[in-house]
C-alpha cells in the first residue's frame, strides 16, 4: 500500500514525515537515566519517605501513599521523583502511567519506572502517548513473564514512540487531550458522589430510618418465600451459540454486573430445544447461586428482550400483591443483604446458597406494596441520573480516544512549522 504524500512509514504505521520515531532513552535527561525504585519499601511510618506504588500512579497528590523508613530509601536516591517526572508500571499491571505533580517529594517502588524528559520534549504528550491504546498494544507485545509479566527497563529504554518536531506542538496536542481528561476526572467524580448519595437513600429508605411522605405504619420482618408464587427453581444448561435474531438471549452469571444490569457487550444466544421453558417474566428476580458471583441478582426487563437464565442461576417469581420486586432488588444491593450472603455462602468448598436458603431468608419491608414501590422508584430515579452519566462519560472516553488516534499519530495537526 502506498504511503500518502507528506507521510512515512514506521512500525506505528503512518507518520508525517517531519515526525520522528525515537526511543524512550533518546527523550530523558542523560543525568537521571530511566531506573525503577525502592525493592524492599518495609513498614509504613510516620514522617516516612512517601513511594509511589502501580495503585496510585494517577493519584500521587492526593493518595495515602506507604511512607517507608529513610535508611530504606536512601540508597536509591537514583530514582527519586520530582514535578514533571513520568511514571510508568513495569510489573505486574503493565502500561499504567502518570505524571509527578508539583510540589511532591518522593520515591518510586520497583514496579514503576521513572522517566524525566529532557528540557526539549514535553513529559505530558510522552504520557499521553504510551497510553494511547496503539502503545498500550505494543507494550503488551513486547512483556515478558508468565506468572508476574514485565516490561523490563531495557526495553522501556530501546521503546519508540512517534514525536511531533517542536515541543510547542507535543503540548498542544497534551493540552488538548488534558482537557478530554478533564471532562472525563469530572464525571467520574460526579458519579462517584452520585452513588454516595444513592447509598445513603438505600439505607434509609430500606430500613424505615427515613419514610416517604403519606405513608405511615409499622414495618413488618417477611420471609422471601411467603412473598413468592412459587418455589424458587434452577435454570438450564446449555451452551452459548452466536446471538441473532428470534434466538432467545442467555443470562449467565457473568452477564450480571455489580449493580444487577444484563450487560450489552458479549451477550449469546442459546438454542436448546427447552430454553423456553426458561424465559424470565415480569416481576422474576435471579440470584446467582455459586462460585465468587454468590448472590448477585437480576430482575428482569422486557426491553431486554426473552432472556433464557442459565443453570448457576436462582429464579423467584415474585408476588406483586405482597412485595415490590423493584423493593426487592435494591434491598439485594444493601450491606445487609450482603452481609448475609457471606454467612450464608459459606462451604467448606466453594461458596453456594441453594434455593431453599434464598427462600429462607428474612427482610425487612414496609406494610403496604405502595410505599415499598414509592421507595423502589425514587431509588430507581437515582439509577437513571447515574445511568445517564454514565452514558456521557462513556461517550466523553469514546472521543478522547478518538482524538489520540489523530491526534498522537499526527493525522490532524495542531500546530505547524
Amino acid at each position: 500500500m502506498a504511503v500518502k504524500n507528506g507521510y512515512k512509514q514506521t512500525e506505528v504505521g503512518e507518520i508525517p514525515e517531519d515526525w520522528s520515531f525515537k526511543p524512550l532513552v533518546e527523550l530523558v535527561k542523560s543525568d537521571s537515566p530511566i531506573c525503577y525504585g525502592v525493592v524492599q519499601v518495609g513498614r509504613n511510618v510516620d514522617g516516612g519517605v512517601p513511594i509511589v506504588a502501580i495503585k496510585y500512579v494517577k493519584e500521587i497528590g492526593c493518595a495515602n501513599l506507604h511512607k517507608t523508613e529513610p535508611f530504606l530509601e536512601k540508597p536509591y536516591q537514583r530514582s527519586r521523583v520530582s514535578a514533571g517526572d513520568v511514571l510508568i508500571s513495569i510489573k505486574g499491571t503493565i502500561g499504567r502511567v502518570g505524571v509527578v505533580p508539583e510540589g511532591f517529594n518522593g520515591n518510586i517502588s520497583r514496579e514503576l519506572a521513572r522517566l524525566r524528559i529532557d528540557s526539549t520534549n514535553s513529559p505530558q504528550y510522552v504520557a499521553q502517548q504510551l497510553e494511547s491504546a496503539s502503545t498500550q498494544s505494543r507494550i503488551a507485545s513486547a512483556t515478558v513473564g508468565t506468572t508476574r509479566l514485565e516490561f523490563s527497563i531495557a526495553t522501556v529504554k530501546s521503546f519508540a514512540i512517534p514525536l511531533p518536531p517542536t515541543k510547542a506542538e507535543q503540548e498542544a496536542i497534551a493540552e488538548a487531550l488534558s482537557d478530554a481528561d478533564a471532562l472525563i476526572e469530572s464525571l467520574e467524580h460526579l458519579i462517584a458522589k452520585k452513588r454516595q448519595i444513592k447509598q445513603g437513600a438505600m439505607q434509609q429508605l430500606l430500613t424505615g430510618q427515613k419514610r416517604l411522605p403519606g405513608f405511615t405504619g409499622e414495618w413488618k420482618e417477611v420471609q422471601l418465600r411467603k412473598c413468592l408464587l412459587a418455589n424458587p427453581d434452577y435454570g438450564i444448561n446449555a451452551a452459548g451459540v452466536p446471538l441473532e435474531r428470534d434466538i432467545p438471549v442467555y443470562l449467565r452469571i457473568t452477564d450480571i454486573d455489580d449493580d444487577g444490569r444484563f450487560i450489552e457487550n458479549g451477550r449469546v444466544g442459546v438454542s436448546h430445544p427447552l430454553a423456553l421453558d426458561y424465559v424470565l417474566g415480569s416481576d422474576e428476580i435471579v440470584f446467582a447461586r455459586t462460585g465468587a458471583s454468590v448472590g448477585k441478582t437480576y430482575l428482569y426487563k422486557p426491553e431486554d428482550g426473552v432472556v433464557v437464565f442459565a443453570g448457576f442461576l436462582i429464579r423467584a417469581k415474585v408476588d406483586p400483591k405482597k412485595l415490590s420486586s423493584k423493593f426487592l432488588l435494591f434491598f439485594t444491593q444493601t450491606e445487609q443483604y450482603w452481609d448475609w450472603v457471606r454467612v450464608n455462602s459459606m462451604r467448606s468448598g466453594q461458596p453456594g446458597i441453594n434455593g431453599n436458603e434464598y427462600a429462607s431468608m428474612e427482610l425487612l419491608v414496609p406494610p403496604t406494596v405502595d410505599e415499598q414501590t414509592a421507595i423502589a422508584e425514587t431509588l430507581s430515579d437515582m439509577d437513571e441520573e447515574i445511568a445517564a452519566l454514565e452514558a456521557k462519560l462513556s461517550k466523553a472516553r469514546q472521543l478522547k480516544q478518538g482524538m489520540m488516534q489523530e491526534l498522537l499519530t499526527g493525522k490532524t495537526r495542531l500546530v505547524w512549522g
